[in-house]
Order: C-alpha cells, then sequence, then structure tokens
C-alpha cells in the first residue's frame, strides 16, 4: 500500500473515531473488529489516502552506525496518537512519566531482537497493567498528512472540569496552593542562601 503524498490527499478533512479497551483499539469509526489485523488494514486505507503516516529519518543501527529509513505506517500512527491521547486522560502524571521512560527502553530491547526474553515480558506485564483503564474513544481529524485530535471520551477519565479550570470551581481552594509553595521553595531558598554567604 502507498501513502499519498500530502499534496494529492483529498482538500476536505476526514475525521476517524477509534474505541480502546484496556488499551487495546477495538472499534473504527463505532464499527468493531475482533481481528487487529482487520482493523489495522482498516485504519492503514483511511490514513493513506489522507496522507498520514509517511515517515523518512535517520536511525542508529544496534552496531552503532546510521542508516536512512523510509517507512510507511498509516494504521500505527493513527493508533498510536489516538492512544497518547486517550492515556492524557486516564493515567495519572507519575504513571504517564514512567510508562514513557520504560517505553523507550522497550522499543531499544524490541528494535536490538531481543523479544524472546523474560524482560520483555516482564515489561508486557506491566504496560499490560498500566493500560487497565485506558478505555474510550478518540476521534482524530485527517488533512493533507496532518493530525489533530478532536474528542477524547473515557469513562475513567480523571479530567474535572471543576478543579482543572482555570476560574476553579468550589472543589479547588487556592489558598492550599500557599503552602504547597512554600514547601517546593524551600531547596531553592536554602541554595540562595548558600549562595549569599559564599558572595555569589
Amino acid at each position: 500500500m502507498l501513502t499519498k503524498s500530502p499534496k494529492d490527499a483529498p482538500d476536505k478533512s476526514i475525521d476517524v473515531t477509534i474505541g480502546f479497551e484496556q488499551g487495546r483499539p477495538v472499534s473504527v469509526d463505532g464499527t468493531r473488529y475482533t481481528s487487529a489485523v482487520v482493523l489495522l488494514e482498516k485504519l492503514n486505507a483511511i490514513g493513506a489516502a489522507a496522507g498520514i503516516g509517511r515517515i523518512d529519518l535517520v536511525e542508529n543501527r544496534f552496531v552503532g552506525m546510521k542508516s536512512r529509513g523510509c517507512y510507511e505506517t498509516p494504521g500505527g500512527t493513527l493508533i498510536m496518537m489516538a492512544f497518547h491521547e486517550l492515556e492524557s486522560l486516564t493515567l495519572d502524571r507519575s504513571m504517564a512519566h514512567y510508562k514513557e521512560k520504560l517505553a523507550l527502553d522497550y522499543a531499544e530491547m524490541v528494535y536490538n531482537g531481543l523479544w524472546f526474553t523474560p524482560l520483555r515480558e516482564s515489561l508486557d506485564a506491566f504496560f499490560a497493567e498500566a493500560s487497565r483503564s485506558t478505555t474510550g474513544e478518540v476521534t482524530l481529524r485527517l488533512y493533507k498528512g496532518t493530525l489533530q485530535p478532536v474528542s477524547r471520551k473515557s469513562p475513567n477519565s480523571l479530567y474535572s472540569l471543576n478543579i482543572a479550570s482555570f476560574t476553579m470551581g468550589a472543589e479547588y481552594d487556592q489558598r492550599d496552593a500557599r503552602g504547597f509553595i512554600n514547601l517546593i521553595g524551600l531547596p531553592i531558598q536554602v541554595r540562595a542562601s548558600l549562595k549569599k554567604s559564599a558572595g555569589a
């Protein structure tokens, strides 16, 4: 399958909605797929028509030399962006940051051919547990090689408008911030005092 060049893609944007259950893609535009291969093929066709998923990069091979790679991953690009957007709702900050660190190690390990290892199996268990709450739907807008999230929905969303709004709802007392600011500022104050004593 050949991905269209973005300039040759249709002049009209396309919206596609991908549904997930516990981190696994299960539906496209409301149609449920029991086969991951068929689901990916559907997204490949949608993404390729919109010029999504062409990658041209210089990478580091296992032995250290650099190599240029040109890939086409329209369906994979759609899944990864939708998954990331859904995780922004369902993962707390600590889990999201730690998962991102481990993902780099995981990708390097798989790239280097270490699939059949106890470490890969153990990391799979971690990622499966981390994705238990990643259920919901994400709608992406595709236009001439670009992607934009337009909707994110999850029954496990940690986003609360009452707390997150800049106007702050009744659940948030701004006076609580004073003690927090004082606490995180203590190390900075200590460092500033030391520099002052040293004449810096």
